[in-house]
């Protein structure tokens, strides 16, 4: 069982991406279901092949889903929306302007997260394919789970017990709308199917994060973002996919000057996302769609790679905390200690040399105001250490 995710900036080809990868599967023999996260669907365009709200076959073991989200928000959010519903009506909204504010942000996209699990767990799929929203909603969206965990394991049994004990005479004096059981249960169930989409997401072995990127300054900075953010999660990320390169064998005097400019953001990526492997695919000499143009797409990204291998397994980086110190860890493996060199740049990054190979990394919010307190190379590891920010102080500023 295996589910890929595709996300990066909105733009830069995900959908074509995910889909091309789900037909390659397809076409290797795996049951693949292709569905998206986005609330803006958009595979059924890719595909030029109508997709429904249930398993729509597009080709042989090929399925494909729009999700039918009203009916997952009424399954898995239903109890607790209409308690909100009544709580902002108590509070003076209309009965259409409550019922909208109570559908929270990232609803939609949640619902769309517990599909996934209800999919895997069916049994009727080796592989899905999920075209996911873009990057910063993706990972929104992934923190939730564990909060929504705190929440139930913190707050939950507090509340329940304060109901309990206060509930008849705050109605009594105010009237306000309370929870009852059955609201608690529906909270419960639904921080459970959170829990379950982050242990089936956080599985390397199962599910791993692919990145879209084009060669382009901002769309990679973004990258780098997200494949930060993707480790400080625990999500396994093992393959980086560059999109839309220009052919060496286009000659046209126009694209010289775009070609100059990918190259040297085709080298950036490659600082930035070692030792992560990087793919390439064309920029075709027709518009992605169809069967027949995503085939194509597949075939140019994998060759006779099996997309639905890990290409990369164990973290490219990863963040920790001991003892009140913050450890940056990066898999330098065959390296000599006075050979790595550090630098610091104005833009919360951190740039590793190791002779003429050089490692870009986005710091995540927790590391980026804090000076470096120095570095060592443990266990074929490169740790980078972290000053903590005192107690109540605020992050602290500087670096090294």
């Amino acid at each position: 069982m295996r589910v890929l995710m595709f996300t990066g900036k909105g733009g830069v080809g995900k959908t074509s991406v995910s889909a091309a990868t789900a037909l390659r599967s397809a076409d290797l023999g795996y049951r693949t279901m292709v569905l998206s996260t986005d609330p803006a669907h958009s595979l059924a365009d890719s595909y030029e092949l109508p997709i429904g709200n249930e398993p729509t076959l597009l080709a042989p073991n090929l399925w494909g889903q729009e999700i039918d989200l009203l009916h997952q928000m009424e399954l898995h959010w239903g109890r607790v929306q209409e308690y909100l519903s009544a709580v902002f009506i108590w509070r003076g909204m209309s009965d259409l302007v409550a019922e909208e504010t109570s559908v929270l942000p990232g609803m939609e996209e949640l619902a769309s997260l517990m599909q996934i699990t209800a999919l895997a767990e069916s049994g009727l799929y080796d592989v899905i394919v999920v075209d996911c929203a873009p990057t910063g909603a993706t990972l929104q969206l992934l923190a939730f789970p564990e909060l929504a965990r705190w929440y139930l394991d913190k707050i939950i049994p507090f509340q329940k017990a304060a109901i309990k004990m206060a509930g008849p005479m705050l109605k009594r004096i105010v009237e306000v709308p309370l929870p009852d059981e059955d609201l608690f249960a529906s909270i419960e169930d639904l921080v459970m199917q959170l829990h379950r989409v982050s242990n089936l997401l956080s599985d390397s072995a199962v599910s791993s994060m692919r990145l879209v990127l084009n060669p382009e300054k901002m769309v990679v900075k973004e990258a780098q973002r997200a494949l930060t953010y993707l480790s400080l999660y625990g999500y396994a990320t093992d393959l980086v996919i560059c999109n839309r390169m220009i052919p060496a064998a286009v000659s046209d005097s126009y694209f010289a000057n775009w070609k100059e400019i990918q190259a040297k953001y085709r080298q950036f990526v490659e600082e930035s996302f070692s030792p992560l492997p990087i793919l390439d695919v064309p920029w075709f000499d027709d518009e992605v769609v169809g069967l027949a143009m995503l085939r194509r797409m597949g075939e140019a990204l994998y060759g006779a790679q099996d997309p639905t291998g890990i290409f990369y397994a164990g973290h490219s980086q990863e963040v920790r905390k001991n003892n009140g110190v913050y450890q940056l860890r990066i898999p330098l493996p065959f390296v000599e200690k006075s050979d790595i060199k550090l630098t610091r740049s104005l833009h919360d990054e951190l740039i590793v040399r190791i002779g003429n190979w050089k490692r870009n990394i986005a710091l995540p919010r927790v590391l980026a105001g804090l000076p470096v307190q120095g570095a060592r190379y443990e266990e074929k590891d490169l740790v980078v250490y972290f000053q903590a920010a005192p107690a109540g102080n605020g992050a602290a500023s500087g670096g090294s």
